[in-house]
């Protein structure tokens, strides 16, 4: 029996720095201080686990060297390993100040007039890439097993995508739009499972906050809001722009119609962005109490609420993606709907 975070794994694109921006001095504080101030900074450590970084780090002391690809206009483009900017280090006259890689003069101080563009393979990165591949080869065995298999029961993967790719179909997407659903729903079934995938890996150690990234979150989001809008017919434009209310009302209708089509989008975005992130943050907060209470007493009984809270966070991975793959699909609806109540003019 599959163990469903390790069924499907892994897959886009820059994430959120993290908030802290604290400068730290080179003088090192005594070894017992240091530790005691590395226990209470739970806020450091849960924003560290949740924002997109130049390395990745599957857990304290295990991380792997990504690359950083940085542009500037004097030295051309440069690359080499996230390791040479760990701890601290400079490497080239570059040092990662909190996840932004800048450029410092011979006395060490940062220059100010030189920003690089950095086009690094960070996590989030890392994280599309390889996702992106699995996809591709999760998608095409299940398309080789529905010609290979036509007319005969499922096998393998594709009996075990098949009847979420139905539901989604037939619960999902056909009521939503209708008879035109065929159009949209390789973008709509594409949409549920990156969102789904990318959820489940969130869960795993060392996974990328991938859904947790407000960048990523908005992409979806405005890739939404251009298939809407331009799929959109003549009722659905005359109902924004030429409201069937009095014409000294269309003062306030009008603006009311239009930030309503960006509310839409906006909607979407922030939902899945807190959704995840929360349940990231709670799950972190609740492994730091350990180290608050500074006590392995508490341990097992935060481990047993912890995984109870995991059970929640893989039902909330499959709503998440099935809220915005439904509010899609409806907002799509709504675009393309024929208003039959024309004809009784």
């Amino acid at each position: 029996m599959f163990k469903y975070i390790y069924s499907l794994v892994f897959c886009i694109v820059l994430g959120i720095s993290p908030a802290i921006s604290q400068h730290t001095d080179e003088h090192a504080p005594a070894p017992a201080a240091s530790h005691e101030e590395e226990t209470f900074d739970i806020g450091g450590m849960i924003m560290h686990h949740i924002a997109d970084e130049h390395g990745w780090e599957f857990t304290h002391g295990v991380k792997l060297p990504l690359p950083i690809i940085l542009y500037t206009a004097d030295r051309g483009l440069e690359m080499f390993s996230s390791s040479k900017l760990d701890h601290g280090q400079v490497y080239n006259d570059y040092k990662n100040e909190h996840e932004h890689i800048v450029r410092l003069n011979a006395d060490g101080t940062v220059n100010e007039t030189v920003h690089p563009m950095d086009f690094s393979i960070t996590k989030n990165v890392a994280t599309l890439m390889l996702g992106a591949i699995i996809l591709i080869l999760i998608f095409t065995s299940v398309s080789r097993g529905y010609v290979k298999n036509k007319g005969k029961a499922p096998k393998g993967i594709q009996s075990f995508l098949e009847p979420l790719i139905v539901y989604m179909r037939d619960e999902v997407v056909k009521p939503s739009i209708g008879k035109n659903y065929g159009k949209y729903f390789p973008y709509l079934l594409t949409l549920f499972f990156f969102i789904f995938i990318n959820n489940l890996l969130g869960l795993l150690p060392g996974g990328a906050n991938l859904t947790g990234n407000i960048a990523i979150t908005l992409v979806l989001a405005v890739i939404t809001f251009l298939i809407t809008n331009l799929s959109a017919n003549k009722y659905y434009w005359k109902h924004i722009l030429l409201p069937d209310t009095p014409k000294w009302m269309w003062f306030i209708m009008i603006p009311v119609e239009i930030v309503g089509v960006l509310m839409k989008p906006l909607s979407l975005m922030i939902r899945l962005f807190a959704n995840i992130t929360a349940g990231h943050i709670i799950m972190l907060s609740l492994f730091g109490l350990i180290f608050i209470f500074k006590s392995w007493a508490v341990a097992p009984a935060i481990s047993i609420f912890a995984l109870f809270m995991s059970a929640i966070e893989l039902l909330v991975a499959f709503l998440q993606a099935f809220i915005f793959t439904l509010l899609t699909s409806m907002y799509i609806g709504s675009a393309i709907e024929e208003h039959h109540a024309e004809e009784h003019h």
